[in-house]
């Protein structure tokens, strides 16, 4: 009696199935590869994030500032909202929200990346983009609230209070805009 296969262990709609000549299954090692190695530049996004984040809360009490230029302050403020406080006078509705649109987002780009792994500029800016989204949602669910601390001003003029992962998010959201800037132009000499 023949001996059955070893059971076979899938990813799912990640990874193909080989093809009969096995031409898929490098294709598939490739794209994970690359898919890991975006995924430790967000982890290192997340990391940097929660780190200066809980550097901040445990050197300032609440709103306490400390000057570093005349025209930034480190600070402790808490953000129930997205961003410029959207929806933050909500009743606690928005900590959900926000927490689940953030998981959602992280989903579609995890896809994003394994499936335009060629394109680096398009998986640098999404990685920025999920390491961020990750930042603010893990303060979302371990606090109720986002940790904010880089606050900029101009005399009587205050730019919202952001973090690191606000910053990841905003540098992901511009690579993405020149990203399809220069597929723009490269489709219109084709």
């Amino acid at each position: 009696m023949p001996k059955a296969p070893p059971p076979r262990h899938d990813l799912g709609p990640l990874v193909p199935s080989a093809a009969p000549d096995g031409a898929a299954a490098p294709a598939a090692r490739n794209r994970l590869r690359s898919l890991a190695g975006w995924l430790l530049v967000a982890a290192a996004l997340v990391l940097l994030d929660q780190a200066t984040k809980a550097w901040i809360s445990q050197t300032l009490s609440y709103a306490e500032r400390i000057p570093v230029l005349p025209i930034f302050d480190l600070t402790l403020l808490f953000n129930t909202g997205a961003a410029f406080s959207f929806l933050a006078d909500g009743d606690g509705f928005q900590r959900w929200l926000f927490t689940g649109i953030a998981l959602v987002v992280a989903l579609v780009i995890l896809r994003w990346l394994y499936t335009h792994q060629g394109q680096r500029l398009l998986c640098a800016s999404l990685a920025c983009i999920l390491g961020g989204a990750l930042g603010n949602a893990l303060d979302r669910l371990m606090h109720g609230h986002v940790v904010d601390f880089l606050l900029f001003y101009w005399r009587d003029w205050y730019f919202p209070a952001f973090n690191v992962a606000d910053i990841a998010i905003t540098c992901g959201a511009i690579l993405l805009i020149l990203d399809e800037i220069l597929r723009s132009r490269r489709a219109h000499r084709t």
